[in-house]
């Protein structure tokens, strides 16, 4: 199963569908809540290569972006593949 990563904030409605997604689809992710982090926030900032909006989703280390492209994924029948890929150590 892949390694799913995804940066958060409270009350972020695209946060919450985004897990949602990733919930119906039984797949397990880290949530890494930012609000109160600016340590977190800023590693999240490295991570996606300036990216400061959350969500910030990462699968097996690779950045995926935020919900709108997680859910383009989805719709064009790429997430499930992502998804089934196996973390590398």
């Amino acid at each position: 199963m892949a390694k799913v990563e995804i940066y958060t904030k409270a009350y972020c409605p695209y946060c919450i569908r985004a897990k949602a997604l990733l919930e119906q689809k039984s797949v397990a992710y880290q949530e890494i809540k930012i609000d109160f982090d600016a340590q977190l926030r800023d590693v999240m900032i490295s991570r996606s290569q300036g990216g400061y909006t959350v969500p910030q989703i990462f699968i097996n280390d690779k950045h995926i972006g935020g919900c709108d492209q997680l859910v383009e994924l989805e719709m064009a029948q790429q997430l499930d593949s992502l998804l089934s890929e196996q973390a590398t150590a």
